[in-house]
């Protein structure tokens, strides 16, 4: 896939528009068919594993709902326009058998024609209770 050079920074509606459902996503574990382009490309990197997937989303939620252990709620801390489509963050809280987890996502998300054609995720988790309990007290934040 050869990825156009962006004309004008995306309009901010569009960019919550397509960053509210590509977040239901994570909770939801569903994709609506319009929201990823037909050949769009996953390129997922949680700690220790990389995953990349080809198409319209169907194998981006299907690896969701592989690794999710419980209901996930999403918060979403903020989504910025660019030139090529949207940079957007979220906070996730997983509620599993053993406890909560939670993660904070950075996801790249190029956009084409409307639709996201590429998405590059960062993630930074699970965090159990016992590991955010520590870092509360070895190294409390100053923000959020």
């Amino acid at each position: 896939m050869t990825l156009q050079a962006p004309t004008a920074t995306l309009d901010q509606a569009t960019a919550d528009r397509l960053s509210a459902a590509f977040h239901r996503c994570f909770s939801d574990f569903e994709v609506t068919a319009d929201l990823f382009a037909a050949d769009a490309f996953f390129d997922l990197l949680p700690p220790m594993w990389r995953f990349q997937f080809e198409g319209s989303g169907e194998a981006f939620a299907a690896q969701l709902r592989s690794i999710a252990e419980g209901p996930v709620e999403i918060d979403v801390v903020r989504t910025i326009p660019t030139a090529a489509g949207f940079v957007t963050e979220h906070v996730e809280t997983q509620h599993t058998p053993n406890g909560v987890l939670t993660a904070r996502r950075m996801h790249l998300c190029e956009v084409r024609d409307g639709r996201i054609e590429a998405v590059t995720t960062y993630c930074n988790g699970g965090w159990d209770e016992e590991l955010r309990a520590r870092h509360a007290a070895e190294a409390p934040m100053v923000r959020r």
